[in-house]
């Protein structure tokens, strides 16, 4: 697909990887509309980002934990910038606890964890569907985790949830065909990352140990992947891990 000109809706665009992903597509010739929950400073940051490259960009705030925002967020978007062609799923929530502890994993964190990290992409995906077939087709890119592919990772819960994920990714691939592509990039440790505050310090240790490039994974590499994957007309369904060598 040709990018010069599509608009893309990049969800937890406030944050450090939303912003890297929101640049890179910008720099590829695409309109951002940049969501977020409360970081509104960050948001603007993002837009002023998007802007200095020469694109048009909008702030939209979006609880994807609220199923009843979810719709109008993704109108939203669409409207203001006349079109809708591209969405990013990156927005995600976690919290570090040990898996050891599974008291500590309450019921309550659980749904939290697969509200924003799976239902919410399902249903954005679902929202923004109608908008990408009336252009004749478009991109769906989930942002995953290592720790959907091996257990690891900040709790259970997060791991699992990223699993989820991945599977949600196989299963729309299908489920959109044949115009929409939906694929996966599944991160490593991405240090300075909000998300990456909140793993506890002996995983964050043990991963810098365990990755053969003896580093955490790049966001600008993972900006990159996510518009290779908006770019290709003929791969779906996929997965591509970045985490700097974690076998």
């Amino acid at each position: 697909m040709e990018l010069k000109g599509r608009v893309a809706l990049v969800t937890g665009g406030s944050g450090s990887l939303g912003t890297a992903i929101s640049r890179a597509l910008a720099e590829a010739g695409c309109d951002i509309a940049v969501g977020y929950v409360g970081n509104r400073d960050g948001a603007d940051d993002t837009v002023r980002a998007v802007e200095a490259r020469g694109r048009r960009a909008v702030r939209v705030q979006l609880d994807q934990t609220d199923e009843k925002a979810i719709e109008p967020a993704v109108e939203r978007a669409a409207r203001e910038l006349g079109a809708l062609d591209i969405l990013v799923n990156n927005a995600g929530w976690n919290i570090g606890i040990p898996f050891t502890d599974l008291d500590a994993l309450t019921t309550e964190i659980w749904d939290r964890i697969f509200a924003t990290n799976v239902r919410g992409p399902f249903q954005l995906a679902r929202a923004a569907a109608p908008h990408m077939r009336a252009r004749g087709g478009g991109r769906i890119v989930n942002i995953a985790s290592i720790a959907g592919v091996k257990p690891t990772g900040s709790s259970i819960a997060y791991a699992s949830s990223k699993a989820g994920l991945i599977h949600l990714t196989r299963c729309l691939a299908v489920a959109l065909a044949p115009t929409i592509t939906v694929n996966c990039v599944a991160p490593g440790l991405v240090e300075g990352t909000r998300m990456a505050a909140r793993i506890p310090p002996e995983v964050v240790e043990q991963v810098r140990k365990s990755a053969v490039l003896r580093r955490a994974a790049d966001g600008e590499d993972i900006a990159k992947q996510v518009v290779t994957f908006c770019a290709a007309d003929s791969v779906t369904g996929q997965t591509v891990v970045i985490d700097a060598g974690l076998f």
